[in-house]
């Protein structure tokens, strides 16, 4: 939900991928729900407050729309989540230095428009440099390829991470779809990327670095912020 004066603290920002389309398939994609309501939940039950930023603002296009699920079914049925969601702040007008922590949710459309953002650029290296934390799950790694730290480095450089692996990308059919493949990418950004077994939890925190291998990783991924803030 957007943030209130009620919490002193700073909120954490979550960014959406705008980007709608599997490449040229055509085939509709966005932000994964549950990727989203997964962690949020967990902030939230702590009492952490969560903004929400897009690359193009406003509504951006949903994937994984599974309201089986009780946590996603819940949040979609809010009124105030779903306004939340409608009205995104564009992350280039985005004030970095407002926010605790940054967090990048995945579902396909992320590999699309999240590695070629400048704005994603800026706000994740300005959270990380100012001692906040960066965090993603799933395809939200994607946001992390292109990042670089003042002096230059990648931010992934020696860091350990996971996040969606090639084995994954193969077994869903769309290794020859997407513009790259994100764990090995991540690798020859100079990350050591731990995979677990395909859509199994995988959670890695290397400092103040935290990302999720898939779906099954999204409310780990969500703890781990969530305690990382707390201490």
């Amino acid at each position: 939900m957007p943030n209130t004066n009620a919490n002193p603290k700073k909120p954490v920002l979550f960014v959406l991928t705008s980007h709608g389309t599997k490449g040229e398939s055509g085939q509709p994609t966005g932000f994964y729900l549950g990727e989203v309501t997964h962690p949020l939940s967990v902030l939230e039950a702590a009492g952490i407050a969560v903004e929400f930023a897009s690359i193009k603002g406003g509504e951006p296009p949903v994937d994984g729309l599974d309201l089986e699920d009780d946590t996603n079914r819940r949040y979609w049925n809010d009124e105030a989540f779903r306004a939340a969601i409608r009205t995104t702040a564009r992350l280039d007008d985005v004030d970095p230095e407002r926010y605790a922590a940054i967090f990048f949710a995945g579902g396909h459309g992320a590999m699309w428009d999240l590695p070629q953002s400048s704005a994603v650029d800026r706000a994740t290296r300005s959270v990380f440099e100012a001692g906040g934390a960066v965090a993603a799950v799933c395809h939200g790694p994607a946001a992390l390829v292109n990042v670089r730290l003042s002096d230059g480095r990648y931010l992934v450089a020696g860091r350990n991470v996971s996040a969606f692996t090639d084995s994954e990308e193969r077994a869903v059919g769309l290794d020859k779809t997407v513009p790259f493949l994100l764990a090995s990418t991540l690798v020859e950004r100079g990350a050591t990327h731990h995979p677990a077994a395909d859509w199994t939890s995988k959670v890695v925190v290397d400092g103040r670095l935290i990302t999720g291998q898939n779906p099954q990783s999204a409310t780990g991924v969500g703890e781990a912020l969530r305690d990382l803030l707390s201490a």
